[in-house]
């Protein structure tokens, strides 16, 4: 089979410049859209799979496996479960149990400010820096009396600016003042959405005489000798789930969230897919009288078709890495809020490759039927037109 030259198509690009620029931007629109879903879902993905420890297990009250704000344990628990389960980590004596609260609440940023902001708190103490070593302080140093630490997200999970919330800013939970002693970093996990502050003046603040988990990380033990010692002290009313079963289980919850977002981006997408089908119609319609003059030069339709198809993939390739560029530029980290905290988008390589292939299948689906439908024309009408 004779084909047309690889350079006839490339030329033919430049010969509308609106019809060229018009399917560009829809390639790039519709690659887009697929890659802001892809990255929207890798990204709640890899902050529930981070965000969990295989070594760390979270004692929890019976009945709210599902949900730590919720949970309600005695205070000892921490002393009591250190000296009961032999096999838990420890560094120069020091055993890796936090006790720690979980919960969310109302701040101002103003002493007398009518808005208030939903915030997520973490009551903990320095043990808390043991069993979770993502966290590390990037500005400033661990909380004291009425000082918070706070997590790089909690900004953009309270829709304030990331200035609110800087070293030595003041806010105001339950009519007192409480400064940022801090500002702390931990890549990919929920825990960046946070602030933390000392486990005793959150529960002062809070006016409860209990935590919401008590988490420990193991050495020598399994999770069975810690099941087994909550199965012993039926009196504590304790449940052992481990780290990250507990946010695999959250990021089942939230799987007809990323459903939604996938079926939201693919509507939109088909619409750009029909917008790009009427674009080519229109182009290919204007040229029904240079294909029938190819075919008059000896030029099969197989060839015609596979040289439309050249046009279209070299538009939707461009279409696709503008929208790859656009992705790591403005999506790339991004933070989006939701029930539990916040987490940033994430373009990898699968969500690159999803934004290229959506663009490269736009290119194929949107060139062959108006192709077809113009060649099947015979080639003495198509002269005439």
């Amino acid at each position: 089979m004779k084909l047309i030259p690889w350079d006839y198509a490339v030329r033919n690009l430049g010969r509308n410049k609106t019809r060229l620029a018009m399917s560009l931007g829809g390639s790039a629109l519709v690659a887009l859209l697929i890659l802001a879903a892809a990255a929207f879902v890798r990204g709640m993905e890899r902050s529930m799979r981070v965000s969990g420890n295989d070594k760390n297990v979270l004692l929890i009250g019976a009945g709210s496996e599902e949900s730590l704000e919720r949970s309600e344990i005695g205070n000892g628990v921490a002393s009591i479960v250190s000296a009961s389960v032999p096999g838990i980590k420890t560094q120069l004596g020091v055993p890796y149990v936090s006790p720690e609260v979980q919960m969310a609440a109302l701040i101002r940023l103003q002493k007398d400010d009518k808005e208030t902001w939903l915030s997520l708190f973490r009551g903990m103490t320095p043990a808390a820096f043991l069993v979770h070593p993502q966290v590390r302080i990037t500005e400033g140093r661990a909380p004291g009396s009425n000082e918070i630490l706070v997590g790089r997200l909690a900004a953009a999970r309270m829709s304030v600016p990331d200035s609110s919330l800087a070293v030595g800013k003041v806010i105001w939970f339950d009519g007192r003042a409480w400064t940022v002693s801090g500002r702390f970093e931990a890549p990919n996990t929920v825990m960046e959405a946070e602030i933390w502050s000392p486990l005793k003046d959150l529960q002062i603040a809070t006016r409860r005489d209990n935590v919401s988990t008590v988490v420990m990380t193991l050495d020598d033990a399994e999770i069975d000798d810690v099941k087994v010692f909550c199965q012993q002290r039926l009196d504590l009313e304790l449940v052992a789930v481990s780290e990250t079963e507990y946010y695999a289980k959250l990021a089942q919850f939230y799987r007809p969230v990323q459903g939604i977002v996938w079926i939201t981006a693919l509507l939109i997408a088909l619409g750009g897919l029909f917008g790009g089908l009427n674009t080519m119609y229109a182009a290919f319609a204007a040229r029904t009288r240079e294909l029938g003059m190819l075919q008059v030069l000896g030029y099969g339709r197989f060839a015609l078709i596979a040289n439309l198809m050249q046009e279209s993939l070299i538009v939707a390739a461009a279409g696709g890495l503008i929208a790859v560029a656009i992705g790591f530029a403005a999506l790339d980290g991004l933070a989006v809020r939701i029930t539990m905290g916040a987490f940033g988008l994430a373009v990898d390589t699968h969500v690159i490759l999803a934004a290229l292939g959506a663009a490269f299948a736009l290119g194929i689906v949107g060139a062959l039927p108006p192709a077809w439908q113009c060649l099947r024309m015979p080639i003495a009408e198509a002269l005439k037109k």
